[in-house]
Protein backbone atom coordinates (compact mmCIF):
# COMPACT_ATOMS: atom_id res chain seq x y z
CA UNK A 1 0.00 0.00 0.00
CA UNK A 2 1.67 3.50 -1.24
CA UNK A 3 1.32 5.97 1.44
CA UNK A 4 0.53 9.58 0.91
CA UNK A 5 3.21 12.18 1.77
CA UNK A 6 3.08 15.27 2.53
CA UNK A 7 5.79 18.14 2.93
CA UNK A 8 6.27 19.47 6.22
CA UNK A 9 9.03 22.05 7.79
CA UNK A 10 9.68 21.99 11.54
CA UNK A 11 10.61 25.33 12.81
CA UNK A 12 14.61 25.57 13.93
CA UNK A 13 14.95 27.63 17.19
CA UNK A 14 17.61 28.77 19.59
CA UNK A 15 15.65 26.08 21.69
CA UNK A 16 14.87 23.32 19.31
CA UNK A 17 17.87 22.45 17.21
CA UNK A 18 17.52 19.08 17.58
CA UNK A 19 16.19 17.04 15.04
CA UNK A 20 13.24 14.92 16.10
CA UNK A 21 12.45 11.16 16.17
CA UNK A 22 8.74 9.87 14.91
CA UNK A 23 7.68 5.95 15.49
CA UNK A 24 4.29 5.15 14.50
CA UNK A 25 3.70 1.05 13.87
CA UNK A 26 7.26 0.73 14.13
CA UNK A 27 8.66 2.66 11.47
CA UNK A 28 10.72 5.20 12.58
CA UNK A 29 11.48 8.79 11.25
CA UNK A 30 14.19 11.26 11.94
CA UNK A 31 13.37 14.49 10.70
CA UNK A 32 15.13 17.20 10.31
CA UNK A 33 14.49 20.78 11.68
CA UNK A 34 14.56 23.97 9.30
CA UNK A 35 14.36 21.99 6.31
CA UNK A 36 11.03 21.14 4.41
CA UNK A 37 10.87 16.87 4.46
CA UNK A 38 8.28 14.72 2.74
CA UNK A 39 7.16 12.49 5.36
CA UNK A 40 3.79 10.06 5.21
CA UNK A 41 0.57 11.62 5.91
CA UNK A 42 0.31 10.15 9.13
CA UNK A 43 3.57 11.38 10.83
CA UNK A 44 2.69 14.61 9.91
CA UNK A 45 -0.76 14.10 11.88
CA UNK A 46 1.29 12.69 14.63
CA UNK A 47 3.52 16.32 14.75
CA UNK A 48 0.44 18.05 14.61
CA UNK A 49 -1.37 16.20 17.56
CA UNK A 50 1.93 16.67 19.65
CA UNK A 51 2.16 20.83 19.07
CA UNK A 52 -1.29 20.88 19.69
CA UNK A 53 -1.06 18.90 23.29
CA UNK A 54 1.63 20.72 23.81
CA UNK A 55 -0.25 23.75 23.49
CA UNK A 56 -3.02 22.53 25.55
CA UNK A 57 -0.81 21.81 28.62
CA UNK A 58 1.02 24.82 28.36
CA UNK A 59 -2.13 26.62 28.81
CA UNK A 60 -3.34 24.54 31.65
CA UNK A 61 0.33 25.64 33.24
CA UNK A 62 -0.25 29.45 32.61
CA UNK A 63 -3.67 28.93 34.24
CA UNK A 64 -3.12 27.25 37.47
CA UNK A 65 0.39 29.49 38.16
CA UNK A 66 -2.40 32.14 38.04
CA UNK A 67 -4.88 30.55 40.35
CA UNK A 68 -2.37 29.41 42.89
CA UNK A 69 -2.18 31.78 46.50
CA UNK A 70 1.07 33.93 46.99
Amino acid sequence: MVQKTVTIRLPLSRNEKDDVYVAVNGKKYQIKRGHDVKVPENIAKVLKRKEKCLEVAMAYEEKAKQNMPE
